[in-house]
């Protein structure tokens, strides 16, 4: 695999990413799988808006001193990489019209045509309580993508994961049910104006 490509490619998205709100400064994650047993992930440091060689660190599936500057996600994307042959790119993003979305609905059913025809319907993973999330999150996540057969999760409340075998599509797939959930955000208040 040439690395600086990588690079460049996930430094491509993550700035589109970073534009579009969906990273934070020091708030998302984004991964590639380099190896069988290894991927390449984002520093605790990392800026999203300028992933360079010195944001991005390659992880051994066998946890060594590197995982100390891996980002706080890298445990829940190992738990993907190792449970999901096909999951090839990881990202974490809080896209705001989204998570704004999941803190009070259970399911997202898109009115647009893109949405219906490339999301469609999915549901909203309630992880209860946020005290122990962290504890959790890399089992239920993995055990969630497999048990339902999808590439994308949307937490409530914290964010959206999702994985793919094309770090465009995952983009797509990602920007499409953003504009999806700001349509049916924008949709639902239009009984909250008075023009009287």
């Amino acid at each position: 695999m040439n690395k600086s490509n990588l690079l460049h490619q996930l430094s491509t998205l993550s700035l589109s990413m970073f534009r579009k709100d969906f990273f934070g400064i020091f708030h998302g994650s984004i991964s590639a799988k380099t190896e069988s047993n290894r991927f390449l992930i984002n520093t605790k440091e990392a800026i999203f808006d300028d992933i360079n060689e010195n944001s991005l660190i390659e992880l051994y599936y066998k946890k060594d001193y590197r995982w100390n500057q891996a980002s706080i996600d890298s445990n829940i994307h190992f738990s993907i990489y190792s449970q999901i042959s096909e999951a090839k790119y990881i990202s974490f993003t809080m896209p705001p019209f989204t998570t704004a979305y999941s803190l009070e609905h259970n399911i997202i059913i898109p009115k647009d045509y893109f949405g219906y025809k490339e999301i469609g319907s999915l549901r909203i993973f309630d992880p209860k309580q946020f005290d122990d999330w962290y504890d959790r999150a890399n089992s239920e996540i993995a055990y969630y993508f497999q048990t339902n057969k999808t590439n994308i999760i949307v937490i409530k409340g914290y964010g959206v994961y999702a994985f793919n075998r094309d770090l465009h599509e995952m983009a797509k797939q990602l920007a499409i049910l953003e504009k999806s959930c700001r349509l049916l955000m924008l949709d639902g208040s239009q009984g909250d104006f008075n023009f009287d």
